[in-house]
């Protein structure tokens, strides 16, 4: 096959690079791994949509102390497909780091057309208070008689009802995922869609990129020649793809620098019905403590979610369970200081990340202080997320048990060749025609979730690569410009 551009993977760098670049003309193939899903196939079942839309069954998990818990999506759409759908525009103080710190010339201004322009791709909005369900409403009485900073999160989603599974499977196609969105845009513009195709190499010569090779399911080979290659294979496969290339890494920083945004969740139990599972799990948020590095935000889910994440055991986790319709969950995320390493070990990626004590006094603050709201709440019982007895101020790493959702940094951006893999416009420093539109280039933990972040970075990408100047904001009512005041004061 050949190609203007191929375009390795297909979640929230891959799907929207490959689509602006289609739309202008540009011929496109784009590879994916995993395969398509069917919304009318997806259940709402825990157990059986990890199998069906989880890399290794959400199972991937770090090397270090404690093991972290990494789901990754698989399939047309990547992890967009399971995420929750939370889009938060990368804080200004992010973004003035990176220009300090990495040489990025990128700021508020710069990146808000391209923020704009995947905003309305998605229908990103705000939740409304019917919407995010009594979950979200204990979590806001609780902030309020504390007089905590709060509200409710952005989403990409169109005619949502609910449903109470978004990191399972939208049963009714309202999360946005780029599968939904940004996919059929391409198609529909000519680009060429290929799923279960493995690319193993990604082929150079002169110091400038060819094109890729892949093999299929059915075990037969696929090469694409083209003369630009995007590699948007997210965080932890796109450096050992760039590994198994052999391209040149002056920096030596590739698979390095990853950070994660670590997390958990506690639950209490309420005497008011709360059924956690009707409405967004996680619809709203606490920024208190933003500034240290905490922040608290949603989550939920059904009675084989819970069950699986409740941290009790025996006769105490089958009362609980019992109560089903009376627990309340809230997570924790941390915006990490500990940096991790990925490397390939027999073809499979290899994840260590070990927590520094900076972290871990986080996590202690951060558990002490959603003990706080569910109390001001009116929980009945806490139950947090570690062993019988022991209080947060003095919980061990070893103790803490952590999920994460955001692996960033192990390409990451930075203007100077000996420091970073790609350089602000997101290319390879040293083999030309090879970029990377992924959150791998994110130089840094944000402190929000990242998907708009990577989308906006990768619509940049594109209309660089096409020479086009940045898109228009369109003028937009005052009402909303309302709203976005009213955001960004609160996340500021």
């Amino acid at each position: 096959m050949k190609a203007d551009f191929c375009v390795v993977g297909s979640g929230a760098g891959g799907a929207v690079v490959a689509a602006e670049l289609a739309e202008s003309g540009a011929s496109v193939v784009v590879l994916e791994q995993g395969p398509g899903h069917d919304a009318d196939g997806f259940t709402a079942r825990p157990p059986e949509m990890l199998a069906r839309l989880y890399r290794d069954g959400g199972q991937t998990a770090t090397l270090g102390t404690p093991p972290v818990l990494l789901p990754l999506g698989r399939g047309l759409g990547g992890t967009t497909l399971v995420n929750s759908g939370t889009c938060f525009r990368t804080p200004p103080y992010v973004l003035a780091r990176w220009a300090r710190e990495f040489g990025l010339e990128v700021d508020e201004p710069a990146l808000a057309p391209f923020f704009e322009r995947v905003e309305r791709a998605l229908s990103v909005s705000e939740v409304t208070p019917e919407l995010a369900g009594a979950n979200a409403a204990i979590a806001r009485r609780g902030a309020e008689r504390l007089g905590w900073s709060h509200g409710y999160l952005r989403r990409n989603a169109r005619g949502c009802v609910g449903s109470g599974v978004c990191v399972f499977g939208c049963p009714t196609s309202a999360k946005q995922h780029t599968g939904i969105t940004y996919i059929p845009r391409a198609r529909a513009a000519g680009a060429r869609i290929l799923t279960g195709a493995d690319v193993r190499q990604v082929l150079v010569a002169g110091g400038r990129a060819h094109g890729v090779r892949a093999r299929r399911a059915d075990g037969s080979a696929l090469e694409v020649r083209a003369p630009e290659v995007i590699v948007a294979c997210g965080a932890i496969y796109t450096p050992l793809l760039l590994d198994a290339s052999r391209l040149a890494d002056a920096s030596g920083q590739r698979g390095r620098n990853l950070s994660l945004h670590p997390a958990t969740a506690a639950f209490a139990l309420m005497d008011e019905v709360v059924d956690m599972s009707r409405g967004v799990p996680q619809s709203f948020y606490v920024d208190e403590f933003a500034a240290d590095g905490i922040m608290l935000e949603g989550v939920a889910g059904p009675p084989a979610y819970a069950a699986m994440s409740l941290p009790l055991t025996g006769a105490r986790h089958a009362r609980a369970m019992a109560d089903y319709r009376h627990l309340v969950q809230f997570g924790l995320m941390v915006s990490d200081r500990s940096r991790g390493r990925v490397r390939s070990v027999a073809g499979r990626p290899l994840i260590r990340y070990d927590l520094v004590r900076e972290d871990l006094d986080r996590f202690r603050a951060g558990l002490a202080r959603l003990e706080q709201l569910f109390a001001a709440a009116g929980a009945r019982e806490v139950y947090l997320p570690l062993g019988t007895g022991v209080r947060p101020q003095h919980a061990s790493a070893r103790e803490l048990r952590l999920a994460a959702f955001h692996p960033l940094g192990t390409a990451r951006a930075d203007a100077r060749p000996s420091h970073g893999v790609t350089d602000g416009d997101l290319a390879m420093h040293g083999v030309a025609g090879v970029h990377v539109a992924d959150g791998s280039v994110v130089p840094s933990a944000l402190g929000v979730n990242p998907q708009l972040t990577i989308m906006a970075l990768a619509t940049r990408l594109a209309f660089g690569l096409l020479g086009r100047p940045a898109p228009d904001i369109p003028r937009r009512s005052s009402s909303q410009a309302r709203g976005s005041d009213e955001e960004a004061e609160c996340l500021s």
